[in-house]
């Protein structure tokens, strides 16, 4: 196979999603690391969140270490990464061990997609580039819902082990595309320099933390995140209530989750052809609080197959919103110096939205008695979106 026929920017949005395979392996396993390694349910659900505690307290350094040693390098060393953790898991011996090595997929995970946005802006020419960070958007829920839908099979025929081995080669062969596929770094900056003084990584910190527009599109995903993930999260808990069996729930979660991936495309195709971001932000979150409140208000709890159709569109329209924040970070980050650092304070402070939002919907539920607050939960997350949306200025 000849890799130089692929389009560079389709070979690293392609590794963003073979890293997200590695986050959306767990819960299907959980069973069977549960009886094969006695994983207790607290040990399951660190192995669920450390990937958001990592993003959460070091996203914006793992995007200053990558706009520091060069964006194909971290992508590269981020898939090897995870190739490695992979592949030690299989001479696991007991669930500290499986914690210790998701913590490095974590950070793994971190160094193999901070960087893709403003590699993705050196590697496609301007007018094609909210298309490619629109595709880029969908990385997440496209590896998850492909690691819901094939992990089961896989596991059932060969155990959980077979799962993360096939992962590890997969990673490998992928940091491998990347290498043959995608210009270094140095041939990058000799073809299209970028910037003639280096900053040091203070500057570029402060740089960025101190502009309006990194906080205001970061905190629009963690108002994004803490209620996707809370939603699509429960769903096979929600199935569970209403008697659906495993199998069946999962296909639906999985289906649910793929709708993601047609909101990010829309967006890219949407901003492509000269939508405003602003516009398709007041559509994605007023649309995620509008099917939320539909999916559980009480109005609707004989009626499943309504609920399910606005949770899909829930998870549709809400994928406009990472698609569009994705195009606005390498727009609104400082200078080129910056976009994987802001684009790192962006996944901290979604990382902090999915490691809080699961619980607070939880908590809410068990107060409540049922999941029926869990819409105004979510309208309030979006109101929060729709009011950082209209600070965004038009041309962006």
């Amino acid at each position: 196979m000849n890799l130089h026929r692929f389009s560079p920017a389709a070979v690293v949005i392609v590794s963003g999603i073979v890293a997200a395979m590695h986050i959306g392996k767990i819960p299907p396993a959980i069973p069977l690391l549960r009886d094969a390694l006695g994983v207790s349910l607290v040990e399951a659900g660190f192995l669920l969140s450390l990937v958001q505690v990592a993003g959460m307290l070091s996203g914006v350094f793992v995007g200053l270490a990558a706009d520091g040693v060069g964006m194909r390098r971290s992508v590269v060393a981020g898939q090897a990464i995870l190739a490695l953790a992979s592949l030690a898991a299989l001479w696991a011996q007991h669930p500290a061990d499986l914690l210790l090595l998701r913590a490095l997929e974590g950070c793994g995970f971190l160094l193999a997609v901070l960087p893709v946005p403003g590699l993705i802006r050196q590697l496609v020419p301007p007018p094609q580039l909210a298309l490619h960070l629109g595709l880029w958007g969908a990385y997440m829920p496209a590896g998850a819902s492909l690691a819901l839908l094939f992990g089961p099979p896989v596991m059932a025929g060969f155990g959980w082990s077979s799962l993360w081995a096939a992962l590890a080669v997969l990673s490998f062969l992928t940091a491998f595309a990347l290498l043959v596929s995608v210009p270094s770094d140095r041939q990058r900056r000799v073809a299209a320099p970028v910037a003639a003084v280096s900053e040091h990584w203070r500057e570029r910190l402060l740089t960025t933390l101190t502009a309006s527009g990194p906080w205001r599109i970061a905190i629009s995903f963690a108002m994004y995140s803490c209620q996707w993930l809370a939603v699509i999260g429960f769903l096979p808990s929600i199935y569970a209530q209403a008697g659906v069996n495993g199998q069946v729930a999962g296909a639906l979660t999985a289906l649910a989750c793929f709708a993601n991936v047609v909101g990010n495309v829309a967006a890219g195709r949407l901003l492509h052809g000269g939508f405003a971001a602003r516009t398709l932000l007041y559509a994605g979150f007023a649309g995620m609080a509008g099917a939320a409140l539909l999916a559980f208000s009480p109005a609707s709890a004989d009626l499943p197959v309504l609920r399910f159709l606005a949770v899909v569109g829930f998870s549709a329209v809400g994928g406009l919103i990472p698609g569009t924040l994705f195009s606005l970070a390498v727009h609104v980050a400082p200078n080129e110096r910056t976009v994987s650092t802001t684009v790192g304070w962006m996944q901290q402070c979604s990382s902090f939205g999915q490691f809080a939002g699961p619980p607070l919907v939880a908590w809410i539920a068990a107060v409540a008695g049922g999941w029926q607050w869990t819409g105004v939960f979510c309208g309030a997350a979006a109101l929060v979106g729709l009011l950082l949306a209209r600070g965004l200025e038009r041309r962006h």
